[in-house]
């Protein structure tokens, strides 16, 4: 998933973390150098539904979209919206790449790289829902400002997502799980957590399909805790 730079907090920082694991197969491969292409974001001017499929439609923006399966779900679900996807690690972009393609999923657009670089040319109130999903938690104090889940990187969200616009957020880490709350509870002038009771965070809502991080972490043991949040 994405990490950043450590750094001021309130600021957007930039990538930080590992690129590369395993060696590609060969198929995983050429859908990088193929099919990447045909799909990928722009790499400079707006990010806009227009200009990704042609029309105006509601957009999806998931950040670190792992092996992709949120995404692909999500796309297949909703086949009438758009969705992006960021990912720096080039083996979780080639496991997307197959969810796309054995879907059939052309609402789908995939950024190999930095998600914010993406997010910040997003136009202001474009967005109807943004993920991060079970995010790099760097536990560690010292480590604490390269969390994606920090002031700059939530205030960015938060600009991005039209009014009444979702922002969805899960981990199974407790540390992350604390640090993220309290940085929430900090923008209670942006977001309405939609939660009423312990069950509406503790367990999965409709939509949200288990990913193999999940399921990996439940077989850990780790309990697993889902958010969502409202864009005032």
């Amino acid at each position: 998933m994405t990490a950043y730079k450590a750094g001021d907090p309130t600021t957007i920082n930039r990538l930080y973390g590992r690129a590369k694991g395993k060696p590609l197969r060969q198929g995983q491969q050429e859908l990088v150098d193929r099919l990447l292409p045909q799909i990928a974001v722009p790499s400079a001017g707006p990010v806009t539904a227009a200009r990704l499929f042609g029309e105006d439609r509601p957009l999806h923006f998931e950040i670190g979209f792992g092996g992709g399966e949120h995404l692909a779900y999500r796309a297949d679900l909703l086949p009438d919206h758009g969705f992006i996807g960021c990912e720096p690690f080039v083996n979780g972009v080639a496991q997307a790449l197959v969810h796309v393609r054995d879907g059939g999923l052309a609402n789908v657009r995939i950024q190999h790289g930095d998600a914010l670089e993406v997010l910040e040319r997003v136009p202001d109130e474009a967005l109807s829902f943004v993920y991060l999903l079970h995010p790099d938690p760097w536990p560690k104090a010292r480590h604490a400002k390269r969390r994606m889940m920090n002031d700059g990187p939530v205030r960015l969200i938060a600009d991005k997502l039209k009014p009444g616009g979702e922002f969805r957020f899960g981990t199974d880490h407790p540390v992350y799980l604390r640090h993220a709350l309290m940085v929430m509870r900090r923008h209670r002038d942006l977001f309405d957590w939609l939660c009423e009771r312990p069950e509406d965070f503790q367990r999965r809502p409709g939509g949200w399909p288990e990913t193999r991080y999940e399921a990996k972490a439940r077989r850990l043991g780790h309990e697993v805790w889902y958010f969502r949040f409202r864009r005032r």
